[in-house]
């Protein structure tokens, strides 16, 4: 029965993967079509073609990788001028007719003029009004915005199901004299909490003192401990002195000298700046509390996830390198490192097969997995480089800002901007993220991220 929940686990999140990318696709397609632009191709996946129909002048299919999907969009990249065709004629009915040279001088030029010529192989003299550079920049934009705005909209409906219908819990330690929840047994640094203890990881102090589960903390250093806020704020500015510490265990008070040892541990709850302070190595009796919100809390979440987001894309290659060297042994890969849909679908199956987790807390689980995968990927595509949907947003912005300014100052029109001189960029950027999908991939069937215990 484990083993089929994990599949059943991995299945549901692969599947709510393509839906996503199906969906994210019709972002693209439907706005294009309803701009009268040319889309020959939907497809789901990468790779072989696994199924495929035509319908109309578009082909839909799903191809056997499911790492992505694509719509063709007819004319994405001009001619590029008289200079770079090789032959212009007009056919029978006066249509001009443009054959791109298909070779040049120079790696780049090279590379920019073969996209060009695979480009407009298949555009006819009939394809003239319908191409994509021709559309005006406010129509690219709602074309190449809309892919990865879908992917925020799939988000904040899930969010908001899983907010209104299974609610926010959250853990707040109990009132009175703090009680210990758990001992921690060693000593571990912040971002590798989780994972299993080793010989070589130091023993905490709470491990060293002997306290246990149900004891009830009631003075250290001498003062007489009311709350849980009061004793965090002492063991954090004790340092690595050593100082008494008093608790009940089945009735009787015991007092023992222990030593606090030093630690980078996040400032407060709202704040994860590390700071070095006193640790002693135990978690209070906590509560679960249960909120519940509509839509303006939805947004409200989910402005913070986007901060965390964005924050999380400016370390993208600094945490890809980290997991690297964790391939590698140098070092144990953190809790908080990144993780590709491999890593995804094993989460997924781990929390499905779990004997312990109530059948409503699975779903809110994979919702919740499914939701984030969105916000990030929509977000990624927002990034403005190509060859993400954000870089052609970003030709489309400067092409109506410098003809505004050409406008402005009365100057000629400069034209449609030439999203193929920005090819290189495109496959530097490609190959890079290449590299970090593998590295993830790999990171995720060698040394995977441990799941929280418990």
């Amino acid at each position: 029965m484990t083993v089929l929940l994990y599949v059943l686990g991995v299945l549901a999140f692969a599947l709510a993967l393509v839906i996503s990318i199906g969906l994210h696709e019709l972002g693209h397609m439907i706005p294009a079509k309803k701009f009268g632009g040319k889309v020959t191709q939907y497809f789901v996946g990468f790779g072989p073609t696994v199924w495929s129909t035509q319908r109309g002048e578009t082909e839909y299919g799903i191809k056997a990788i499911p790492l992505g999907g694509y719509v063709k969009i007819v004319g994405m990249l001009p001619p590029g001028g008289d200079d770079l065709a090789d032959e212009v004629t007009t056919d029978a009915d006066g249509n001009t007719v443009t054959k791109v040279r298909k070779s040049n001088t120079g790696m780049f030029a090279q590379l920019i003029s073969d996209a060009r010529a695979a480009e407009w192989e298949t555009i006819t003299a009939a394809d003239s009004d319908r191409l994509f550079y021709k559309m005006p920049w406010w129509k690219k934009v709602i074309v190449m915005a809309g892919g990865p705005t879908v992917n925020l909209v799939i988000a904040f409906v899930l969010f908001l199901l899983i907010f209104g219908l299974y609610g926010v819990r959250s853990q707040e330690v109990d009132a009175g004299r703090p009680v210990v929840d758990e001992v921690s047994t060693c000593l571990l640094p912040y971002a590798e909490s989780g994972r299993a203890c080793t010989t070589s990881d130091n023993k905490t102090p709470a491990y060293l003192a002997g306290l246990k589960p149900g004891d009830t903390i009631t003075a250290f250093g001498g003062q007489e401990i009311t709350s849980w806020s009061q004793l965090r704020r002492l063991i954090r500015s004790n340092g690595d002195e050593k100082t008494a510490l008093t608790y009940e265990r089945d009735g009787q008070s015991i007092t023992k000298q222990i030593t606090t040892t030093v630690q980078a541990r996040p400032t407060s709850a709202n704040d994860e700046t590390l700071t070095q302070v006193g640790f002693l190595g135990i978690s209070p009796a906590t509560h679960t509390v249960v909120t519940h919100g509509g839509p303006l809390f939805t947004l409200e979440q989910m402005g913070y996830m986007t901060k965390d987001s964005v924050v999380a894309l400016a370390q993208l290659p600094v945490k890809v390198w980290g997991v690297g060297k964790a391939i590698v042994g140098v070092e144990p890969r953190a809790a908080d490192s990144p993780i590709s849909i491999v890593g995804g679908g094993r989460i997924a199956g781990e929390v499905s097969s779990q004997s312990d987790f109530p059948v409503a807390e699975k779903l809110a689980f994979l919702a919740s997995l499914a939701a984030g995968f969105n916000l990030f990927i929509g977000l990624f595509n927002f990034v403005p480089l190509l060859p993400l949907d954000g870089g052609h947003i970003a030709s489309a912005l400067w092409e109506a800002l410098r003809r505004g300014f050409a406008r402005l100052f009365g100057r000629p029109d400069p034209g449609h901007v030439d999203a193929a001189k920005l090819l290189p960029v495109a496959y530097v950027v490609a190959s890079a993220l290449l590299v970090m999908g593998v590295v993830l991939i790999v990171g995720d069937l060698v040394v995977p991220v441990q799941m929280p215990a418990g």
